[in-house]
């Protein structure tokens, strides 16, 4: 796989105004919600631990999992930078796993499960949705908490309406354009990166290909409830409000 390895390494920056408090608030609320706060906790998709460190810092026991060896890498330098880092991680209050969200696995069950900033999303295939699904499933302790967000189709379709985006920044810039493929709902961006090199007025370009594809929100939770959660809702935007059409977020809550 490509995509994330160069890009790894500039991701923070480029991704410094997500809205990661927003999803560490929504976590927290959804499990008050459901009576209990959880211990252990898995992350698909964890990327660089900008959501994952600070629930390890929180007191919970993380495992983050992703697909890619860059992406964890990140991850792994900036919990050991934190005053608490290496502490934490001699503890084993958090791991780094790379593993395929669609197979992953590990030995023990565990309280909850979170998915965010659209992983599934990068899922392609009505297949590799419903593996996810299950592995999440049998990854989950009875009554435990699976929590993801991915694109509302009309996102995506907003996304090549808009196109293209442009960010300059000092140290980096991108140029994003993107192709719709209608049939599927799926999109493919294409970003032109330019990265300033360490102690030298040079930039170097590299190129990225990222591939998403949107599902009906009714068909995402029907197969939930096919793989054996209950009480599945879909919320919009960060909040407890019922998804529509307007929704740019979907927010799905299922319970083992």
């Amino acid at each position: 796989m490509s995509s994330y390895r160069k890009f790894a390494y500039v991701y923070d920056e480029l991704m410094e105004d997500m809205p990661y408090p927003e999803w560490l608030r929504f976590a927290r609320q959804a499990w008050e919600k459901h009576g209990s706060m959880p211990k252990s906790v898995v992350e698909l998709g964890c990327g660089t631990g900008s959501i994952t460190i600070p629930l390890v810092n929180s007191g919970f026991e993380v495992t983050g999992i992703d697909l890619s060896a860059d992406m964890l890498s990140v991850a792994r330098g900036k919990m050991d930078s934190t005053p608490q880092g290496s502490r934490l991680y001699r503890e084993g209050s958090i791991r780094w796993v790379q593993q395929d969200m669609r197979e992953w696995e590990i030995p023990e069950q565990v309280d909850a499960v979170i998915s965010f900033c659209d992983c599934f999303s990068y899922l392609l295939e009505e297949r590799d949705v419903i593996s996810a699904f299950v592995q999440t499933y049998k990854g989950l302790k009875e009554g435990g908490i699976f929590l993801f967000d991915v694109h509302h189709p009309n996102t995506i379709i907003r996304y090549d309406e808009e196109q293209p985006f442009v960010w300059d920044a000092r140290s980096v810039s991108y140029i994003w354009t993107c192709e719709l493929d209608t049939s599927r709902c799926e999109i493919e961006h294409h970003l032109s990166i330019f990265a300033k090199e360490e102690q030298s007025d040079l930039y170097r370009r590299f190129e990225e290909t990222h591939v998403q594809r949107a599902y009906d929100p009714e068909w995402m939770k029907t197969e939930l409830v096919k793989a054996g959660f209950r009480d599945v809702k879909c919320y919009a935007d960060f909040e407890w409000v019922e998804a529509g059409d307007d929704a740019q977020r979907l927010f799905y809550v299922a319970v083992k």
